[in-house]
């Protein structure tokens, strides 16, 4: 490889059967298929057979977290030998991501949406335009830092995309429409536009980050940046959305995280 290559020109692989260029491009949002991690449902068989067998949202919910709990040992009590050692979790990389995304948490987050779907950071602390880069070297540091990767956490995050996935399906979410209309405050130097005459127009492509926080409500995204951005989001591409677990660390701020790519938007100065 080249020195100071653009990421998005290289990196495709993924594990879930559609090349990370299309699932990136504003084609797929147009036009989205189902996306299933390779293995997951097949490996947890009886999560899902569990949650099938749920009569509404809130007992699937229960029946998740209780799996997650027992099957990655997440609930271990204190012991008279010794405090409770951390464990990694899902949960704890959400809240850590409510924080901030650019945190580790956020790195370990934004390496699984690299190592499942194929899709590239375009911004941690700053911007990932060129690899290798320092701002390259910071997120790799960040991404496979040891504190976080015990505990199978990448299939505890495959685990909460599938049951996402599952539940959206089975219960529903409040539209008959393929895509959900979200809202996201940004500042413009995180979020580099494919196109700023378009943007000055209010109608532009954007690259997200590959992994990305919005909002259902228009109003708590002026509270995020110069510039409201609204998206119409692929169901497909959601990992959370408020009410999906019992105790989120983010549903008081009606936080919905998505996977990114290239996204049409209407973009408005806030």
């Amino acid at each position: 490889m080249q020195a100071e290559e653009s990421p998005q020109d290289w990196y495709s692989t993924n594990l879930v059967g559609l090349p990370a260029g299309l699932l990136g491009s504003v084609a797929f949002n147009r036009h989205p298929q189902p996306l299933h991690i390779a293995g997951t449902r097949e490996t947890h068989s009886g999560l899902f057979r569990l949650l099938h067998a749920s009569h509404n949202a809130e007992e699937a919910a229960d029946r998740f977290a209780h799996y997650m709990a027992i099957a990655f040992d997440l609930q271990r009590p204190a012991t008279a030998q010794g405090p409770r050692r951390f464990r990694p979790s899902y949960l704890k990389l959400l809240e850590g991501w409510g924080f901030d995304a650019n945190s580790p948490q956020g790195a370990v987050l934004k390496g699984w949406v690299e190592s499942r779907f194929g899709l590239t950071p375009s911004f941690h602390r700053a911007p990932l335009r060129h690899f290798p880069s320092p701002a390259w070297v910071t997120y790799l540091e960040e991404k496979f830092c040891s504190r976080f990767h015990n505990y199978s956490i990448h299939m505890q995050l495959d685990l909460l995309y599938e049951y996402c996935q599952f539940v959206i399906a089975r219960f529903g979410l409040p539209t008959s429409h393929p895509t959900l209309t979200l809202w996201r405050g940004v500042n413009l130097n995180e979020e580099p536009t494919l196109g700023q005459q378009g943007l000055r127009a209010g109608l532009c492509r954007l690259r997200l980050n590959n992994l990305v926080s919005f909002t259902r409500n228009r109003e708590r995204a002026d509270e995020f940046g110069d510039w409201i951005l609204q998206v119409e989001v692929p169901l497909v591409k959601l990992l959370l959305f408020p009410g999906l677990l019992q105790h989120s660390p983010l549903d008081g701020e009606e936080e919905v995280i998505a996977l990114g790519g290239e996204y049409e938007v209407m973009a408005r100065y806030a």
